[in-house]
């Protein structure tokens, strides 16, 4: 790649800004375009003095490019973009982020980590607890890690950890499949991404060609508190080691104690492995650290007092349950709420670290099943340990592309689910909001200053979440004692 020209269209998603700035280490010369600038991409970028162009068009893509990259989401279709026209109608080279990255690692023993949750902050923890320990490995991580510098590295090492979306490149072919895995985690296997895989089968299907991929003499480190999981986990033909929070599980957690500090016995077997203690909160996230052990222990890679070591000292991920800030007395946590699982994770985290807290939710319905008639049930009970849920109005973007459902359905659902009767007030409130300025209005109204604040969405939330740290610096100062 070194001295190569390299353009990237939909540079500002997190796996194509991690890709940027790889080909920019390898030594390539790398632009990109794109028009959703959502933290905290936008920052990673130009930390790394990427050039980006906006809006769209065919002008953006350099003459002299010998490689151009196209993302996948709505505003990429070559229908209505012009610049992906000019790069498809061009004799340019033309490639999908990973089918690059397949090509990149093509030398390397591949660890690929897959599923519906879990899987960035997996990948972070694998390379961090490597990196940590002297094992200069390769890595690629959709996400912004607290932890580590890059959100790729090539490293000297022969493996290459790997975050695997099922989600497909531009040319319909799920990305994972691209990736060439010798190891496989697999957190999860829960029915996403309802407009590009509409029935649970369709989904599964590029998970069992996935674990299909893997050598004989590889491992399948396989999360079975998910039934799909147990499932589709029949068909490899590498050697499996299970993890999980119950008794059938090969590795499991056992006599976890929880708080600012989580401590927990770490299980193979039934037999104890080593005590782990965690800076992370939530149920979820002992289970990705269950899964990450377990990987790193099968392989030999790192001893058990050196994971105890690494998993003490490791932050997680940015926008993954982080607190916003330490100057108010209302405690502010962001949580990537993209899905149903994943945004009642971070309920159910909250809950059990305060469970005397009153909560207020502030949500945008961002992902395309979020905002779809066929996932409405998501609202039935997502909400439940909120006591004042303020929902935004669902993006644009891609609506014609699915079946839309518009705020007063969402609010009207949500409602009901809550017990609210047509004219009375319930004990748990929910109330929509059509911009910015009435959330701040309704928080304004609404938030006490021992509260707890749950920031919710996988956009940006037109900026809401650096103002409501700031207005809740503002309003409610932590007081300090000396």
């Amino acid at each position: 790649m070194k001295n190569k020209k390299v353009h990237l269209i939909g540079i500002c998603g997190v796996g194509m800004s991690a890709l940027a700035v790889l080909l920019k280490n390898m030594g390539a010369l790398v632009s990109g375009s794109d028009e959703g600038f959502y933290e905290p991409a936008l920052s990673y970028l130009k930390k790394n003095n990427i050039s980006i162009f906006s809006p769209y068009k065919k002008e953006n893509i350099p003459e002299n490019a010998d490689l151009i990259i196209i993302g996948r989401h709505s505003k990429l279709n070559k229908e209505k973009n012009e610049e992906v026209r000019q790069a498809l109608n061009s004799p340019k080279k033309i490639k999908s982020f990973p089918e690059l990255l397949s090509e990149i690692t093509k030398n390397r023993e591949n660890i690929v980590v897959a599923g519906s949750y879990g899987k960035s902050t997996c990948v972070s923890l694998l390379a961090y607890c490597l990196t940590k320990n002297g094992v200069d490995v390769g890595y690629f991580l959709g996400a912004i890690s607290n932890d580590l510098e890059d959100s790729a590295r090539m490293g000297t090492n022969k493996y290459f950890v790997l975050e695997g979306d099922e989600y497909p490149a531009f040319n319909g072919v799920s990305k994972f499949l691209y990736l060439q895995p010798k190891q496989l985690l697999l957190t999860s296997a829960e029915h996403d991404h309802i407009n590009i895989f509409p029935t649970l089968e369709q989904y599964l299907e590029p998970y069992r060609k996935l674990i299909e991929l893997l050598p004989k003499n590889g491992l399948l480190v396989a999360g079975i508190n998910n039934p799909n999981v147990r499932e589709i986990i029949k068909e490899s033909k590498a050697r499996i080691a299970t993890y999980g929070m119950d008794k059938e599980a090969l590795w499991r957690a056992d006599n976890i104690k929880y708080g600012k500090i989580t401590n927990f016995d770490l299980l193979k077997n039934g037999e104890k492995m080593t005590n782990l203690s965690t800076l992370m909160l939530g149920k979820h996230n002992i289970e990705n650290i269950v899964g990450v052990s377990a990987f790193l222990l099968e392989n030999n890679f790192i001893t058990p007092s050196q994971l105890e070591k690494s998993i003490s000292s490791f932050h997680g991920l940015k926008r993954r349950l982080d607190l916003k800030t330490e100057k108010s007395s209302v405690l502010i946590y962001e949580g990537f709420g993209s899905s149903y699982t994943k945004a009642k994770t971070i309920f159910d985290a909250i809950k059990l670290h305060f469970p005397n807290k009153r909560i207020i939710t502030v949500f945008e319905p961002h992902t395309f099943s979020w905002r779809n008639k066929n996932t409405i049930n998501w609202y039935d009970d997502v909400f439940s340990d909120s006591d004042e849920t303020i929902i935004l109005s669902p993006p644009e973007h891609g609506k014609k592309d699915h079946d839309q459902i518009g705020l007063e359905e969402i609010i009207d659902r949500v409602k009901k689910s809550l017990g609210h009767s047509k004219t009375g007030e319930a004990k748990k409130n929910v109330y929509g909001t059509k911009n910015k300025e009435e959330v701040l209005e309704k928080l304004e109204e609404k938030v006490k200053k021992d509260d707890l604040i749950i920031l919710m969405s996988s956009g940006d939330m037109y900026g809401l979440i650096e103002k409501i740290s700031l207005w809740a610096e503002k309003k409610f100062p932590k007081l300090y004692t000396i």
